[in-house]
């Protein structure tokens, strides 16, 4: 039975206090909502936490695709060098929100890996019907309903399964940068991304083996979408444990995006 917890607090000692119920682990999926400073401050926390225990053996994260690293710099590189190596996207993750989380890696000495599918990859998914049968039908129609959700009903019905493949090929291509990081015993393979991408029925739980120790934890803002899915009947099996940070005014996404349609 996973373990709901809803805190209001973003208090410091908060992740100090609850984390230890999800450990030991194999593999620790930490879900965010992107734009909630509160949860960029617990990863760091996390970050911080199951360093000084000497558990984490790396940080992977959504924000930087396969291919880049923090192997080979040293542990007082500077952000510039840390930045580079990892060929920071600015644009689409600002470096401030997750450089405390990062940099908390680098200073102790773990590698930080990007597990994200590459764009150029993306558009190969896309065609893959092979991707359609990686879920049970229920956990596909799921993603195709949450794609529709999160495009605002705006994508014609004939774009929602090119994008529901392309959803699920960087949730197969996260799994599999899971098992390819250093993992020697007792320590945690900590993957921060986005809570849609970590909810254990659709997304990278799903190609991950059975064997492998993977606990979820999700962190959600108060009154959002993902709060009261996962405290609706049912919505605990998605994960192990919930943190949720105070309201906060949300930004009007469907707006930004029919505005950019317009443009394009």
């Amino acid at each position: 039975m996973a373990a709901l917890l809803g805190c209001a607090s973003s208090s410091s000692d908060l992740p100090a206090r609850q984390l230890s119920s999800l450990l030991p682990a194999d593999v620790l999926l930490l879900g965010e909502q992107h734009d909630a400073p509160a949860h960029h401050q617990w990863e760091r926390q996390v970050v911080e936490i199951l360093a000084v225990q000497n558990r984490l053996s790396a940080l992977l994260l959504e924000m930087v695709d396969q291919g880049h690293d923090t192997r080979g710099l040293p542990r007082n590189a500077k952000e510039a060098q840390v930045k580079q190596a990892l060929q920071w996207n600015d644009a689409g993750w600002p470096w401030a929100d997750y450089a405390p989380a990062i940099m908390a890696a680098v200073e102790a000495g773990v590698p930080v890996l990007g597990a994200n599918l590459p764009r150029e990859r993306q558009r190969h998914a896309m065609k893959d019907l092979s991707l359609d049968l990686r879920l049970l039908q229920p956990a596909l129609e799921r993603q195709r309903a949450a794609i529709r959700d999160s495009h605002c009903g705006l994508l014609d019905e004939a774009q929602v399964a090119p994008m529901t493949r392309i959803q699920i090929a960087r949730d197969l291509a996260m799994a599999q940068a899971v098992m390819k990081a250093p993992r020697p015993p007792s320590r945690t393979v900590l993957l921060l991304a986005g809570a849609g991408h970590v909810l254990r029925s659709v997304g990278i739980p799903a190609h991950l083996p059975d064997e492998l120790n993977t606990r979820v934890l999700v962190a959600a803002v108060e009154g959002s979408e993902v709060a009261t899915s996962l405290r609706r009947p049912g919505g605990s099996a998605e994960t192990d444990l919930l943190w949720v940070s105070p309201h906060q005014t949300e930004r009007d996404h469907c707006s930004e995006l029919r505005q950019r349609m317009r443009l394009n």
